[in-house]
């Protein structure tokens, strides 16, 4: 599963931002099927990554900054899952534009949630994934530099988030030749 993810993961990735990109032409970018296939992608891709934080993990020095990046990275994973989450459901009950707005306002207007599931939440994933994958043995030094300069892009332009996910498959890629460490006492 875990190669499966590496793999799988980032493509998921670019092909949300490809079909982002597409639905966004006819200027009737949500709701609609554009917009529910692009989330999906995203939808997949999030979840995708669960495994590959747990990879990265596997494969860090034991203590307590693995620990506490790893349940950074994960909180902020489960951000961006409910996030996605959120607009897939809302996209579903919307009759049309207008009323998507609505409701996702009403979403981020609860307490807490714009702060947490929309502005900080996301980017402890991403922060999180390049500080993992810096501190795990078997990548070379270029890993955790394509993962920032594909974290980077996604914060200049979303347009540029299929480009995001084929920097970080090129970045995970060498995980994909390492075996997974069984878990042992000291993990």
């Amino acid at each position: 599963m875990t190669r499966a993810a590496l793999l799988l993961g980032p493509l998921a990735m670019t092909a949300y931002g490809i079909t982002r990109i597409i639905g966004r032409l006819d200027d009737q970018y949500g709701p609609g099927a554009d917009w529910q296939l692009a989330h999906l992608f995203g939808l997949a891709g999030m979840l995708l990554f669960i495994p590959i934080i747990r990879h990265l993990r596997a494969h860090t020095r034991p203590g307590p900054l693995r620990e506490t990046v790893t349940a950074a990275t994960l909180l902020g994973l489960a951000a961006s899952i409910i996030q996605f989450s959120a607009d897939i459901t809302q996209a579903a009950i919307a009759a049309d534009r207008t009323e998507l707005r609505s409701l996702q306002h009403g979403f981020t207007d609860l307490p807490g949630v714009q702060l947490a599931i929309y502005d900080i939440g996301p980017q402890l994933f991403f922060i999180g994934i390049v500080i993992l994958a810096a501190l795990t043995e078997p990548l070379p030094w270029w890993s955790p530099v394509l993962l920032l300069t594909a974290v980077l892009l996604a914060a200049v332009d979303l347009n540029l988030l299929p480009l995001t996910g084929l920097l970080m498959l090129a970045a995970l890629h060498p995980l994909t030749r390492q075996p997974t460490p069984l878990p042992t006492a000291t993990r």
